[in-house]
């Protein structure tokens, strides 16, 4: 199964009250591993970069000024998605901000049925836990020594790792796929060792009354058993 891991870095919170996305980092996994096909973009906002959010992610106005805008490679991004099912890490924040920059190009929105929160999936394994990413790396021995800022690719690349294992870990991926030639051996083989079963009806297997006596006779003769004086 092909999903799609991603994470935006934006200029706010609220894409209603004229934040924007600048950065956007998707990383595709297929059978929950991580084939590193990867989509990467900055974004000119067209705006000017509030200092809050620059602490956050370092992405300064001056920085972003000659990037493309969101629609010159709306398409493109759209393409890399498909119709895999999105995973993000409070993913209605990041859907938020991907549909209002969708629907400034005049394009239809990405479909909520398409949304996978890790943080949801987290909650609910882990409840009472701190959800953060930083949290959530540190509970499943990610490394995140390198991520100084924020940084949307890098973001996605560590959710990646923390999602396989809030979904079972790496044994996920060790199974076989239906159309595997491996498996397709191995069922062959089962088949092969298969015979068809003949019933037998029970054999008779009560002692004769010739089998008892000769039995008792045989007690008898011990001395001393170990259950005791045996019976005449």
């Amino acid at each position: 199964m092909r999903e799609i891991v991603f994470d935006t870095e934006t200029t706010g919170l609220d894409p209603h009250s004229g934040d924007r996305m600048v950065e956007i980092g998707c990383v595709e996994l297929v059978n929950r591993v991580e084939t590193g096909a990867t989509f990467h973009a900055y974004f000119n906002p067209q705006r000017d970069m509030p200092a809050q959010a620059e602490a956050v992610h370092g992405l300064s106005s001056a920085f972003l000024a000659d990037k493309p805008l969101f629609g010159a490679r709306a398409a493109e991004l759209l393409g890399f998605l498909g119709d895999a099912p999105l995973i993000a890490h409070n993913a209605s924040f990041d859907f938020g901000f991907l549909n209002a920059e969708l629907a400034a190009c005049g394009m239809a929105a990405v479909s909520l049925d398409r949304m996978v929160d890790t943080v949801a999936i987290a909650r609910r394994k882990h409840p009472g836990a701190k959800l953060s990413l930083d949290a959530l790396c540190s509970r499943y021995g990610v490394d995140r020594s390198h991520r100084v800022k924020h940084g949307a690719l890098l973001d996605a690349e560590l959710l990646a790792q923390v999602y396989v294992e809030l979904t079972g870990g790496r044994q996920i991926g060790l199974e076989l796929a239906a159309d595997s030639p491996r498996q397709d051996n191995v069922v062959s083989i089962a088949a092969s060792v298969l015979v068809e079963r003949v019933y037998r009806a029970p054999r008779p297997h009560a002692a004769s009354a010739a089998e008892h006596e000769r039995h008792q006779a045989f007690i008898r003769q011990m001395r001393s058993p170990i259950w005791g004086t045996p019976g005449p």
